[in-house]
């Protein structure tokens, strides 16, 4: 897909239609500010925040640093960024679940992610995508094809995840409850030892996100059975969604979302979200993500702090339904 005919798809999604030009100059922050990361260098998060920081550094702070505290699923992040000064120099950046679905799934969360923190905005969001590789038979190429073969083969219905208790997991949840067919998750260290399994046969399917697998799909030695978003990818476009497939339930993506510690000032947090929305435009940037299954989606704080309160809502049923509690 060459540039021209993305830039044309994100449009036509709507993906883009918030990233307004900026509208006022600001000065910038003495000091230096840290982007942290819950999760390991190199992986998803890297890929938005390190362009970012570049595009930052001298606008928004004197330097722009990102660093990982990884751990927890998330959650050693999210505390450490919780307790720094409300001075708009320490940025989490963090994937929803954390901040929207942990809050259903543990018993007790030492942050709260309303009361804690100032949400900035959406960076990206993403999908997943029901995954086959070898240890599913090629003939397989649709969820009700892997359904039926699950049902007939109960002995390996099994799905990976890249974790226990992610939204990865929820899916292949709700896909059990709603055909009513047994299958057993198999819970992974992340997605890069998933994949390998899932590529060697010995896992038949995977919930995984979209960028890690994508490669794959598109090289012929995975096969996608369905993504997790509203509508079709444009990355994937020939792989339907679950609802196309008759789970209408079935719809999870996942945001990017960048957050300061409650208290700092608002003028900061506009700030920041100004110049982040304003990196987001640049089509080097939209390109990149691209290439990795990603697709720039931004809003005001406002709108974000209710994207937060509506996706922790939306979860409660789900995660009452599956009757989970996630254990530390």
């Amino acid at each position: 897909m060459d540039r021209r005919h993305f830039l044309h798809l994100l449009k036509a999604s709507g993906a883009l239609a918030a990233l307004a030009p900026m509208s006022r100059a600001f000065a910038q922050l003495n000091g230096n500010a840290s982007i942290i990361s819950g999760f390991p260098a190199g992986g998803m998060g890297d890929n938005v925040a390190r362009p970012l920081a570049e595009k930052l550094r001298g606008r928004y702070a004197t330097n722009m640093l990102v660093d990982a505290k990884t751990g927890a699923g998330g959650r050693i992040a999210v505390e450490y960024v919780k307790r720094a000064a409300p001075d708009g120099l320490t940025i989490l950046q963090i994937p929803s679940s954390p901040m929207t679905l942990y809050p259903n799934t543990y018993r007790k969360l030492n942050y709260d992610p309303i009361a804690d923190f100032a949400p900035v905005t959406t960076t990206v969001n993403y999908a997943f995508v029901l995954t086959a590789g070898p240890g599913l038979p090629a003939e397989m190429k649709t969820v009700d094809d892997y359904l039926k073969w699950a049902k007939a083969n109960p002995g390996q219905a099994n799905y990976g995840v890249p974790a226990a208790g992610s939204a990865l997991h929820f899916v292949g949840m709700m896909l059990q409850k709603a055909s009513g067919t047994q299958l057993t998750a198999v819970a992974y260290r992340g997605g890069a030892p998933l994949l390998n399994d899932v590529l060697g046969g010995q896992v038949p399917v995977s919930v995984s996100v979209l960028g890690e697998v994508m490669p794959y799909i598109r090289a012929g030695k995975l096969r996608g059975l369905a993504v997790s978003s509203p509508q079709r990818s444009p990355f994937l476009p020939d792989v339907p969604t679950f609802a196309e497939q008759g789970f209408a339930d079935i719809v999870v993506q996942e945001w990017l979302g960048w957050f300061l510690p409650a208290r700092t000032p608002a003028d900061v947090v506009q700030k920041l979200n100004a110049l982040v929305r304003e990196g987001l435009q640049s089509p080097e940037f939209i390109e990149s993500l691209a290439k990795v299954g990603l697709q720039p989606v931004h809003q005001s704080p406002e709108e974000f702090a209710r994207i937060v309160r509506a996706d922790q809502q939306r979860w409660a049923p789900i995660v009452k339904a599956a009757n989970f509690t996630a254990e530390d």
